[in-house]
């Protein structure tokens, strides 16, 4: 397990050696990103994370979370982590080298990252299958029983692209698509979209579609493909840049793992993937100590946001309504009735996604309509 100091430095880790990250391609703000990403291209991160967990090898886990999964960092309540990530959508192991080639797409320091990944992380031996994730990482003092928050302080682009796919068999209409096929989507960060084509433009709203804690121990080891209650692959939308996720405590140091980057998606997924993007995600980790929590939750400086899961999109929709009145009960202090008659007229259940084995729906609670209550927020 490697630790790092308190710094206004970036550093990385490679080998257990603490190194300062002094060249090299950097992840930047859309606000900051050349269209081109040219080499001469010389920007700086808008935060000064206290530590940076990179996109190597020895940091990735592919496909799965589990409490016996060492710890790759370990970093203290109320420290800023910049986690790097892949998005290794569309590339072979056999060739990772040929889908760079193929698509006309630099083979930069990024792309050299993930061919080393795909060289040399291994799947799960049990044969458990999912995303390829950078952790976990440790956060002292987090404990069972207590809630994590996870306040996303930054997303940013390592490269100027990412990819969508269609498949047989895959997506939200599985027997009607008869043939594979991969989309490149090439970023203009100056105007914030990204091109499948002339005429095709999709603005970029980048998250992340899997942000996790580690499963209780008795569980083993979970794929990272369905969503469960201690996170994982949610694929909510909203969970961009100056939101925040709660998610509950199953293990000491609750062991963080993220990835699945998506520079845009649709509610619902319904492809089967959204454009499919590396992201660097900067984060604050705040433990709450004792307050146990059952379900993911989020907030956003407008909306507070309940998550129901299930494998049946019905069940997963009533789990949604359900959530959202026991936080319209239990946290802003209405009667049941009272929560689910503001359910009705006032809240906005989503179909997060209908693609990951166990389907989502969260609820958009309004903060706006509580006008007796003043909600402070971080961001």
């Amino acid at each position: 397990m490697k630790t790092s100091r308190r710094s206004f430095l970036r550093k990385t880790s490679r080998n257990g050696l603490a190194l300062l990250s002094t060249g090299g391609l950097t992840a930047t703000s859309l606000d900051q990103l050349s269209p081109l990403l040219t080499p001469t291209t010389k920007t700086a991160a808008a935060i000064k994370p206290d530590h940076v967990v990179r996109s190597l090898p020895e940091n990735m886990v592919w496909g799965y979370f589990g409490a016996d999964v060492p710890p790759v960092y370990k970093v203290k309540d109320g420290d800023v982590v910049e986690i790097q990530t892949v998005n290794p959508s569309g590339v072979s192991r056999t060739n990772p080298e040929e889908f760079y080639t193929k698509n006309n797409l630099p083979l930069d320091q990024h792309a050299q990252e993930v061919v080393a990944i795909m060289k040399n992380v291994k799947p799960e031996p049990s044969g458990i299958r999912g995303h390829m994730l950078t952790g976990p990482v440790y956060i002292d003092g987090a404990q069972p029983g207590d809630t994590l928050e996870i306040r996303i302080l930054d997303l940013t682009f390592p490269a100027p692209f990412g990819v969508n796919s269609v498949w047989p068999g895959g997506g939200g209409i599985p027997d009607e698509v008869k043939t594979r096929e991969t989309f490149v989507y090439r970023y203009d960060a100056k105007r914030k979209m990204a091109t499948l084509k002339e005429g095709v433009e999709i603005p970029l709203k980048p998250f992340m579609g899997v942000m996790a804690l580690s499963p209780p121990a008795d569980m083993g080891r979970q794929s990272s493909i369905p969503p469960n209650f201690f996170g994982g692959n949610l694929d909510i939308k909203h969970l961009t840049k100056g939101t925040t996720l709660f998610l509950p405590v199953s293990v000491p140091g609750g062991l963080f793992t993220t990835g699945d980057g998506h520079g845009a998606q649709g509610n619902g997924e319904v492809s089967g993937v959204a454009i499919e993007t590396a992201i660097n995600l900067t984060v604050k980790f705040i433990v709450h100590k004792g307050k146990a929590s059952k379900q993911p939750r989020a907030e956003t400086p407008t909306h507070f946001i309940a998550v129901g899961l299930d494998k049946d999109l019905n069940k997963a929709m009533k789990n949604a309504l359900s959530e959202a009145c026991a936080f319209i009960r239990d946290e802003l202090g209405f009667t049941f009735n009272e929560a689910l008659s503001i359910a009705s007229t006032a809240v906005d259940f989503e179909v997060s996604q209908v693609v990951d084995q166990t389907l989502g729906v969260h609820a958009m609670i309004p903060k706006s309509i509580f006008t007796k209550k003043k909600f402070d927020f971080w961001a």
